[in-house]
């Protein structure tokens, strides 16, 4: 059977997923070797300690067909095929949104038998398998693969004010299975506090809210009734969520954000 891992020495496979005619490896350099001066290998060593290490996907293809993000392909090998994505009938739509919010025109395709490795990544793979029309809205850039029964469309916002208060994008990415999904993160998954609601509210103070269920609906308000109100709290506005679903939410990138300001 082909393999990513190879003979390739510290390189191993620290998670496993598979549906259908998919199965995902996420691999992780323990070590990389290829350094080239002691600055760099200064800034490696205490990566290592911090278990800050490149991570890359590996993608086992069974007749099926996947969608990449543009520009993550690093190599495949099989009977593989790979394809625009674009067709007559959503060429004119994703070019609106393209010049609207930066989307790329076209995610490509890739369908067949074999394997297809993604680009290596210090970030976090997050990986969710959807049921049947079940559907997620997810943060900016996050989208990184999908399986070919998951639908990849851009949304738009239903209040147009709320994005902008919220700190989000007119149009966001929403994927509705069935199938995996996976997003790239700057936090792993042990970092993420993952809601469930049931005919519920919940407020958040700050945009890390990294995914949520479409079912939500979403908007900015004032954290108490009155402004006096918000002015004491020291909150002002919050994201709103409502309804029955799920919302991940990844409080530690305020203190990455601080850390790296």
């Amino acid at each position: 059977m082909k393999t990513a891992v190879g003979t390739r020495e510290h390189v191993r496979v620290i998670e496993e997923y598979e549906s259908g005619g998919l199965r995902v490896e996420i691999l992780e350099y323990e070590k990389l070797l290829g350094l080239q001066n002691p600055g760099m290998a200064q800034r490696l060593y205490f990566m290592e300690k911090q278990h800050i290490r490149a991570r890359q996907i590996a993608l086992y293809l069974n007749q099926e067909k996947v969608t990449i993000e543009k520009g993550a392909m690093s190599y495949f090998q099989g009977n593989i095929q790979m394809v625009s994505g674009v067709t007559v009938g959503n060429a004119l739509g994703r070019l609106v949104r393209g010049a609207v919010t930066g989307e790329q025109m076209a995610q490509p395709e890739y369908t067949g038998t074999g394997l297809l490795v993604l680009e290596p990544s210090f970030r976090h793979f997050l990986v969710l398998e959807l049921a049947p029309r079940e559907a997620v809205i997810i943060d900016d850039g996050m989208f990184y693969c999908a399986q070919g029964g998951v639908t990849v469309r851009a949304v738009a916002q239903r209040s147009i004010s709320s994005a902008a208060l919220g700190g989000e994008t007119l149009f966001q990415t929403e994927l509705t299975g069935p199938g995996i999904v996976i997003l790239e993160s700057s936090v792993p998954m042990s970092e993420i506090d993952t809601i469930e609601m049931q005919n519920d509210v919940l407020k958040v103070d700050g945009n890390f809210a990294v995914l949520r269920s479409s079912t939500l609906d979403f908007t900015v308000e004032r954290s108490a009734k009155t402004l006096v109100g918000s002015a004491v709290s020291g909150e002002g506005l919050v994201n709103v969520y409502r309804g029955t679903g799920t919302v991940w939410l990844a409080p530690t990138l305020k203190i990455y954000e601080t850390l790296g300001g």
